[in-house]
């Protein structure tokens, strides 16, 4: 845009255009960065090895393609609930303690990021195994030994644990909003605590459960490490077939069709959950 056309704009179309063209860069790597491999997989997997959409009727054709991307979802759908489950109340901890405690529960969520998924997978894997440190406690008190390494169990254990600080955080910085005083309002009208919470604060509280149950579903769609190393035969998700038909096979064809179903598949869920998301809840009072 040249510059007496943006002379004659108005002082605030001149800096909405400023305002744009400074995220231009950014813009430019993002796309650079996100959408060029991309393309270049929905590309590859109707080109190779013919044009044509072959890789595509293979995979719904395929009975194990189609096993392994419903056990995806389901993984990451218990993954996603468990993370919500162990981090409201913990998140709600935070959000009523004092300084100092809450300064040590926010270190206790962000000393995980300090150490590679891959350490902490591993660390998972001594305490899983068969003669890890969780079946030694349960046959010291008395217990039968539990098989949780190569299955689907201690998979979604591992990525509950490595996601939840995802769920942890979103859901603070939206309880950190909530004003109290309306549990003590209700209470002082007769409400029970329980009606109060369920009535007022869940509901209250839901921006952030949507917020990081999104975060996490859509990561744990995508984890690697975590069942390769936790997991066994039977609780295979497909970016471990991916992996298989990319690196082990070089067929970037299939490869490239199971990426493109996984996507389309998560939008969709994403499309269906969208009305939930879009509802509004306001928020009274300010940071405590």
């Amino acid at each position: 845009m040249s510059e007496p056309k943006v002379r004659e704009m108005t002082p605030e179309a001149r800096r909405k255009v400023r305002a744009f063209l400074m995220t231009v860069p950014a813009l430019a790597v993002l796309a650079l960065v996100l959408l060029a491999p991309l393309v270049i997989v929905v590309a590859r997997s109707v080109t190779e090895p013919q044009p044509g959409l072959e890789n595509y009727r293979w995979f719904f054709a395929t009975p194990v393609n189609l096993t392994v991307l419903a056990r995806t979802f389901k993984v990451a759908f218990w993954v996603t609930l468990l993370c919500v489950v162990v981090a409201y109340p913990y998140a709600f901890a935070m959000s009523v303690a004092g300084r100092k405690l809450r300064l040590l529960l926010i270190l206790c969520v962000l000393v995980p990021f300090w150490v590679s998924g891959v350490v902490r997978t591993f660390a998972w894997v001594i305490l899983l195994q068969d003669s890890g440190l969780i079946n030694k406690t349960l046959l010291a008190m008395g217990f039968e030994k539990i098989r949780l390494i190569r299955t689907q169990t201690g998979v979604t254990i591992g990525m509950v644990q490595i996601l939840l600080p995802f769920m942890i955080m979103p859901l603070y910085s939206v309880m950190r909003g909530i004003d109290l005083r309306l549990l003590l309002a209700a209470r002082s009208l007769g409400a029970r605590p329980v009606a109060s919470f369920f009535q007022i604060y869940l509901p209250l509280s839901l921006p952030g459960v949507f917020a990081g149950a999104t975060i996490v579903f859509i990561l744990a769609l995508g984890f690697y490490i975590t069942p390769l190393l936790l997991g066994g035969a039977s609780s295979t998700l497909l970016s471990t077939l991916i992996q298989q038909q990319v690196l082990s096979l070089l067929n970037w064809g299939h490869g490239g069709a199971m990426g493109v179903v996984l996507l389309a598949a998560t939008f969709g869920g994403l499309l269906i959950a969208a009305p939930l998301m879009r509802r509004r809840y306001p928020v009274t009072g300010g940071e405590r």
